[in-house]
């Protein structure tokens, strides 16, 4: 009996999906929950695993195709096996002929002469009569022309040691052009400005270390940076609600909860999965869900309702060596926090010159709703609560 295999239901933000992958080929042995496609949305990968055991019947759509919510894609034939493939027969043993004069000997055939790759009569005549003119081998030149032919250009870089020069022309990913269209949204319907301070980590890396041990001991994950981060970051949102809200047409939306996007680097692009509420939320709680957005993350199993909803966003180019950046709003977000690289560099403390290790913070902001004074005020309270932790754990 034929199983059919079909999309999954999709949100409804999500209209439809691209074939990434196909892992099995007609004729293959599946296992029940085995992946067997990998679909792409504007968001995420989504994989659709195999309901049965069974053998691949039929593949109904092939990698690039646009498919719909239950949309059939491959029919598996439930409890069958794989042909076995065929044995060869084995050879009939010859007799020797009997005084019989040994058959002549067949002639020989002429190895048939390599294709001579990019020959010199493929050639434009002036790349032709370059490559005679300089005694080069087309052959070793890669060609950009069309269909791959060398052209006089080509030539030129070669024989000036410049090598080849190859290019390659590759569609962007499904994920890519989202990307690629938030930003453009963002750029162009947000009156976008960015506001930088500097804060001094010596606090927090002292506590880190004082108590980093302790705290993994007890709560079984290493106490982050970007824990302090987020924290520090809904207690500002929590004082400054315009930082926290969105623009709804000619409305303003206040969000009286933290849903704070981490921004994660994957292969395939940068994705923002949520933490709810994250004024509620202790130190443990935030490192244990953002090592297991990221663990997601990296085995391409982040769903839909991660990576949703949002009321502000920390992205932190600091792991990269970034010093410093003017990070792009996420909408309907009206601001993102960067963070950057911790450099120790000198700073003036007490009248004395000292060694510090800093931190360059960035906010991005909506300056339709948001004003200077108002994004100034934010970054320099998560600058003193970040300054000052054993405060901020006490909620002052």
């Amino acid at each position: 009996m034929a199983t059919e295999i079909k999309v999954p239901p999709l949100p409804e933000s999500v209209s439809d999906a691209v074939i990434a992958a196909l892992h099995k080929k007609v004729g293959e042995a599946v296992r029940r929950d085995e992946n067997l496609v990998d679909l792409e949305t504007d968001k995420v990968v989504l994989e659709v695993p195999s309901t049965v055991d069974g053998v691949v019947k039929e593949l109904k759509v092939k990698v690039g195709d646009t498919v719909t919510s239950d949309q059939l894609l491959i029919l598996v034939e439930e409890g069958a096996t794989p042909a076995a493939k065929p044995e060869a027969a084995p050879a009939k043993a010859e007799a020797a002929p009997a005084k019989a004069e040994p058959p002549a000997a067949a002639p020989a055939k002429a190895a048939a002469p390599a294709p001579a790759a990019k020959a010199e009569t493929d050639l434009p005549p002036g790349a032709a009569f370059y490559a005679a003119q300089n005694n080069l081998n087309p052959a070793e030149v890669a060609g950009t022309g069309r269909r791959g032919m060398v052209t006089k250009e080509d030539l030129v870089n070669f024989a000036k040691g410049g090598g080849a020069r190859p290019e390659e022309r590759v569609p962007m990913t499904r994920m890519r052009k989202r990307i690629a269209e938030r930003m453009m949204e963002s750029k162009n319907s947000i009156a976008m400005l960015t506001s930088f301070n500097e804060v001094n980590l010596r606090e927090v890396m002292a506590m880190r270390k004082a108590m980093g041990e302790q705290f993994e001991k007890t709560h079984g994950i290493k106490l982050g940076f970007m824990s302090f981060f987020a924290k520090a970051a809904a207690n500002a949102l929590q004082r400054f609600p315009i930082i926290n809200a969105s623009v709804d047409g000619d409305d303003i939306i206040y969000h009286g909860y933290a849903d704070i996007s981490i921004a994660v680097a994957t292969d395939k692009g940068l994705v923002t999965p949520v933490l709810r509420n994250v004024e509620r939320m202790g130190f443990a709680d935030i490192e244990a869900a953002i090592a297991g957005y990221a663990k997601k993350a990296r085995e391409g199993k982040l769903g839909l309702e991660d990576l949703q909803g949002g009321t502000f966003t920390i992205t932190n180019g600091g792991t990269f060596g970034s010093l410093m950046s003017t990070p792009i709003v996420n909408p309907p977000q009206s601001a993102i926090l960067g963070m950057h690289a911790i450099k120790d560099r000198p700073i003036a403390e007490n009248g004395q010159v000292v060694i510090a290790p800093m931190m360059y913070i960035a906010l991005s902001y909506d300056h339709r709703i948001i004003d200077g004074k108002d994004a100034v005020q934010f970054l320099v309270d998560i600058k003193n609560q970040l300054e000052n932790p054993h405060r901020m754990l006490l909620g002052l």
